[in-house]
């Protein structure tokens, strides 16, 4: 396929709280990312999903649930950014969006995203380096 290849990781996660998770490999979330790949698609996106289980991520807040997935797009000079480094604060804390709008704005308009070596405090152990 042609186009701009863009690549969602997502990471093991160890939850530190017994009140919640999230499921990222339930029925919703595959739904989610079956319809955000068709979207990319037609707008001459590849977007490619990649799990890796090997790098684990805790997790004790929303925050770091955003850690778990990062974006590459090495075309624009970005590999492995968390969501967090993309978006910021999360807008309404819904992690399908937040993986939307990361997405869209590493599709089409990578220049507003920092670079990783910018000094950035928006995330903490998911080693992206912001």
């Amino acid at each position: 396929m042609t186009g701009k290849q863009l690549s969602i990781i997502i990471h093991g996660q160890k939850y530190l709280r017994n009140d919640w998770c999230y499921d990222f490999e339930g029925e919703p979330f595959e739904s989610f990312l079956t319809g955000l790949s068709t979207e990319m698609e037609r707008l001459n996106i590849n977007l490619r999903i990649v799990r890796n289980p090997d790098v684990v991520i805790s997790i004790n807040s929303y925050g770091d649930l955003l850690n778990v997935v990062k974006i590459s797009s090495p075309e624009d000079g970005h590999s492995n950014q968390c969501i967090g480094h993309i978006i910021g604060k999360s807008q309404r804390l819904d992690i399908c969006e937040d993986i939307g709008v990361a997405v869209r704005r590493i599709a089409f308009a990578p220049e507003t995203v920092a670079p990783s070596g910018e000094f950035r405090k928006v995330c903490h152990n998911c080693g992206c380096g912001c």
